[in-house]
């Protein structure tokens, strides 16, 4: 079970006699319980597919708090870690995340905007780099130019920040550039972008954030 596009990425290592079932964004909540319903009255062993590491931004807490929800705790549920997106571009561009960091969406589908903005202000006041998940969509870019507002009064815009889309798949593009220049990339909701702090160095062509180390 999962979201389609998750689906297709592994449909090559799904068994050929495995029932799948996949959906939409914004329909988490059903298939959570269609997973534990499986699980628990069919007996069936039901993965319930994420991308990326499923307890970021993933499916694990829905599937916890809808087995608590239909009482049925005593069937075993198993949380398999992942590799989230931000640990994943951070190999890509170098080793800008060697310190202290934030992971901060900008999706307002589930969160509002408000606190998203105050979540960005006080993550670009504490000087620690900040890895920016779902920036923006065709049709949703206002949280993004909306946190370049935010970033901009408080991290200097020649900043690094690394730009990777379809990190670890096929297609992968990065590019390395500055906060200034950030609008004028080309991004979308496949991208992650991680913004270096006052550390942050480019160091043949990679990002590197120095951890208080002398050499």
């Amino acid at each position: 079970m999962g979201y389609g596009m998750y689906i297709k990425l592994i449909q090559s290592i799904i068994s050929k006699d495995a029932e799948i079932i996949s959906g939409t964004m914004g329909k988490e909540v059903e298939r959570a319980k269609i997973a534990v319903k499986k699980a628990h009255e069919d007996h069936k062993k039901v993965v319930m597919v994420s991308s990326g590491d499923p307890g970021v931004y993933g499916m694990a807490g829905i599937v916890l708090e809808v087995a608590d929800q239909e009482k049925t705790q005593q069937t075993p549920i198993e949380i398999i870690p992942g590799i989230t997106a931000a640990s994943s571009a951070a190999s890509i561009l170098g080793a800008p995340l060697i310190s202290d960091f934030a992971v901060i969406s900008l999706s307002d589908l589930l969160t509002p905007l408000q606190k998203i903005e105050k979540r960005l202000e006080l993550a670009a006041q504490a000087d620690m780099s900040i890895v920016l998940y779902n920036p923006q969509s065709q049709g949703r870019t206002e949280p993004l130019t909306k946190a370049y507002e935010i970033l901009t009064k408080h991290i200097n815009p020649n900043t690094p920040v690394g730009i990777v889309k379809q990190a670890g798949r096929e297609g992968q593009q990065t590019k390395i550039t500055t906060l200034k220049n950030l609008l004028n990339e080309e991004i979308d909701m496949l991208t992650t972008i991680i913004i270096g702090n006052t550390a942050t160095k480019i160091v043949n062509n990679k990002m590197v954030t120095k951890r208080g180390y002398t050499l």
